[in-house]
């Protein structure tokens, strides 16, 4: 059927997904991008995580999808939070008859927003977030945008779990090399220290330590700047 195109390419593109290629709010935005073009009712699409610890519309393809989910955040009721809390389809056909979410369909309507539809991403039963789309058109969602959503939202859920992995993976190998850089140039420069003080390692890391709480700076950038000068020194010595 001609209808399902969008829903195809969708997941096409979906199933495509190099998430290493992208950072995670990219990827965020190209999902909400895509749910916006293959729901043809919708008319901008935006999507509800979790951000450091609270909900929040992480991305959209509108400013007015934000500004309309205040209201839910606001008051912890709200068509998103639920999609997102009991992993339901989550439907309102006329956001000015509502009575579910009176605070969300309220600013809703106040935006021109007459019906929405909010999807839950799901992972192994585990709730992620909620695509939530948006409609200037009394019942704009029917039960097939219902059907096409949820088959997107299975899919798009698997990518932003993916992408989520691979940048926590990546943010920890970046956290690991940082420690390790860190601790070289402590030990180069409780090296330097044990050489010009004639003191013991402990004794090199406890002025490092002094120097770093006097100044009120970090002990590796003690460190480094102690290896630098050095470093300097060294070379103004060869060079006499």
């Amino acid at each position: 059927m001609q209808d399902q195109d969008p829903l195809r390419q969708g997941l096409m593109v979906l199933s495509q997904f190099f998430v290493g290629d992208q950072t995670l709010s990219d990827t965020l935005t190209r999902v909400a991008q895509l749910a916006n073009d293959t729901i043809p009712a919708s008319e901008m699409a935006g999507i509800t995580m979790l951000v450091e610890g609270k909900p929040t519309t992480a991305v959209f393809t509108d400013e007015a999808a934000p500004e309309i989910d205040c209201a839910q955040y606001a008051t912890g009721i709200g068509p998103c939070l639920d999609a997102f809390r009991y992993q339901k389809v989550l439907r309102i056909d006329d956001t000015e008859k509502d009575e579910r979410w009176a605070s969300f369909s309220e600013a809703a309507a106040a935006r021109g927003i007459r019906s929405t539809l909010s999807l839950p991403l799901t992972v192994n039963h585990e709730g992620i977030g909620a695509l939530n789309l948006y409609s200037r058109t009394e019942s704009g969602f029917g039960d097939h945008d219902v059907e096409v959503g949820a088959a997107f939202a299975t899919q798009a859920a698997i990518v932003l779990a993916n992408a989520q992995a691979y940048w926590d993976a990546f943010q920890l190998g970046v956290d690991l090399r940082t420690a390790m850089q860190s601790r070289a140039v402590i030990e180069q420069a409780k090296g330097i220290l044990m050489a010009m003080q004639r003191c013991s390692a402990d004794e090199a890391f406890q002025i490092l330590v002094r120097a770093s709480q006097r100044e009120n700076r970090k002990l590796r950038e003690m460190a480094e700047e102690l290896v630098e000068t050095n470093e300097r020194r060294a070379g103004d010595d060869r060079r006499k």
